[in-house]
C-alpha cells in the first residue's frame, strides 16, 4: 500500500470519528491543527488498528503528531507484517 493510499484511509478514519472533512487531513497537518485532541486521539489508534490490522503500543501513538508521521508508522508496520 502506497503513503498516499494510507494517507487516505487515515483521512477516512478521521473523518469517522471526528467529522474531519476528509480533504483536510493531508499529510503535513498536525493533529492539533485539526482539533484532535487526545481522547479523541485514542479513538483514532483504535481505528487505526482495526483497519490496518495492526497493534499499535501505548508508547508509540503519542509520537504521531502529523499525518504523515502515523502514515509513515503504518506503512512500515505494514511491511514488517506482510
Amino acid at each position: 500500500m502506497s503513503r498516499s493510499e494510507v494517507t487516505a484511509q487515515i483521512a477516512d478514519v478521521l473523518s469517522n470519528v471526528s467529522s474531519i472533512d476528509p480533504s483536510e487531513a493531508v499529510s503535513e497537518k498536525s493533529f492539533a491543527e485539526l482539533d484532535i485532541d487526545s481522547m479523541t486521539m485514542l479513538e483514532v489508534v483504535v481505528a487505526i488498528e482495526d483497519r490496518f490490522g495492526l497493534l499499535i503500543p501505548d508508547d508509540d501513538w503519542p509520537r504521531f503528531t502529523t499525518i504523515d508521521d502515523l502514515a509513515l508508522y503504518i506503512e512500515t508496520a505494514t511491511l514488517t507484517v506482510s
